[in-house]
This record gives structure tokens, sequence and C-alpha cells, in this order.
């Protein structure tokens, strides 16, 4: 589905049903170089159970128009003004990795509208290596195989994992190629810059879940316990044999956490 926002066109993935801003709304937010596709099962699940989603293309990735934002805030910004654009009154926000950034920075600034946040494979702050970084910048093929390897578990190098048919390193690494030049150190860098996270963390007032991969490398679980213990009332969770994709990694096991969660 598509809607404008700033001028440009941003498009949404609504999990196959007609997106009904009357319904109470979960929003899915993505990573880094990534785009809408990595919350097929979530966004599925939730558009079949009696609620309107939306899992947006940030500006410049997938089928959004519009260079990639370099900072957090302007994402926040900008998924703010998607919301205006669908007529979303209240939502429950989903956000992975970079995603989960734009998620904390909008549950901050929208008390009033965002009743519940779940920050998948999350830190504060979201450092990069310099390394990755300066690959991000100069050699992006060097930089997605540093970042294909550090983002998954060991089960996850298998072809087969999760399931037969599935081959997690192979898709990611697919899907981080389809990024647009320039995309992935920009998002890199803003995650690395953002400095607000741990102020606006003290100022979420809803429901807070924070899932990790108990083998994450790109935001490991130091990180996101120092997050939740900023967030009043957090609920941090674990799941074990898990990287950073989460999504791909232990599908039905985020899927069983993200629906518990959202029922209260």
């Amino acid at each position: 589905m598509d809607f404008s926002v700033h001028g440009g066109r941003a498009y949404a993935y609504t999990g196959g049903v007609p997106f009904d801003a009357s319904l109470r709304t979960v929003v899915f937010i993505h990573g880094g170089a990534l785009d809408h596709s990595v919350w097929g099962l979530q966004a599925r699940y939730f558009s079949h159970h009696g609620r309107a989603v939306l899992a947006p293309d940030l500006p410049g990735h997938g089928r959004s128009e519009g260079p990639a934002l370099r900072r957090i805030e302007d994402m926040a910004a900008w998924l703010i003004a998607l919301l205006d654009a669908a007529r979303v009154v209240r939502t429950a926000l989903v956000g992975h990795s970079m995603g989960s950034l734009v998620a904390l920075d909008c549950a901050a600034r929208l008390p009033e509208r965002v009743e519940a946040i779940a920050l998948i494979g999350s830190a504060v702050p979201m450092r990069v290596s310099p390394e990755l970084l300066e690959a991000a910048r100069s050699d992006e093929p060097r930089a997605r195989a540093m970042i294909n390897v550090w983002s998954h578990g060991a089960y996850a190098q298998f072809p087969g994992n999760p399931g037969p048919g599935s081959w997690v390193i192979g898709a990611n690494l697919k899907l981080m190629q389809r990024a647009k030049p320039g995309v992935l150190h920009a998002d890199f860098s803003a995650c690395n810059d953002y400095a607000a996270g741990l102020e606006r963390a003290a100022q979420v007032r809803c429901p807070a879940l924070l899932v990790s991969g108990r083998r994450d490398q790109m935001t490991p679980a130091r990180g996101a316990r120092a997050l939740a213990s900023a967030i009043p009332g957090a609920e941090w969770v674990e799941l074990d044999g898990s990287g950073h994709n989460v999504m791909a990694e232990k599908p039905d096991e985020l899927l069983d956490r993200l629906v518990r969660f959202l029922a209260r």
C-alpha cells in the first residue's frame, strides 16, 4: 500500500489484508539495509488475526522513495508522518535493530498514540565498530559479509534452518544486496550516532518488551539489559540459539512472544 509522506511515495506492506485504520494497529519497522519483507510471518499473522498492520519501507529502502535518512530522529519523524497519512490514532510499534531505535524515539515523542513497543535485537547505545563503518562506506560487499557472520547464530549457518528449503544466511545476504548504494553506511552511521536513547527510554510510558538473541554479536545482551533497565517496567527475554536476525532464526518463538505481549 502506498502513502504520500513528506512529498514522496512511502510503501507499507499490510500483511495481505486491506488496511483498516479502525482496527488496533501494529507497525513493524525494519533494520539497517533491509526492508518490510523481514516481517513476513509476523505481519501476516497479525493482519489475519484482527489487527491492522503496516510494515513500511523506510525512505531509500525497498519501494519507498527518497534518500536514506541519516538520523534516527528523522526516521522517527518520517514514521510519525506515515501514521498521520494512514490515519492511525493509536498503535503498537515493533522494531528490529535500527528500527527498534526508531520505535523507541517515537514512543517517547508520542505517549498518547503509542500503546506498546517491542524492541528486537536492540541496544543503547548501538555502537558500530569503526572497521565495519569504514567497510560500509568504502567496500559494501565486505561489510555485508561481516554483518552476515556477526548477525547469526551457529544453526543459521546450515541450509535447512529453520526449516526445509530455508537458507537464512543466503536470504539475508540477498536482501542486503538489494539496498541502494550508500544506504548501508547511512543506516549504520545513524545507529552509531544516536545519542538520545537512554533519555528517550526514560520517557517511555507504555508497556515494553525487549527480545535478544543469546548469540547476537551485533547488539549483545549487555546493551539490551541496559536499555531494559532504563525503560520503566520493561520486560526483557533472550532466545537461546539465535543471533541478531531473530525474525529469521527463531520465527515461531518470536511470534509467540509478540502475540502474548500484544494480547495484554
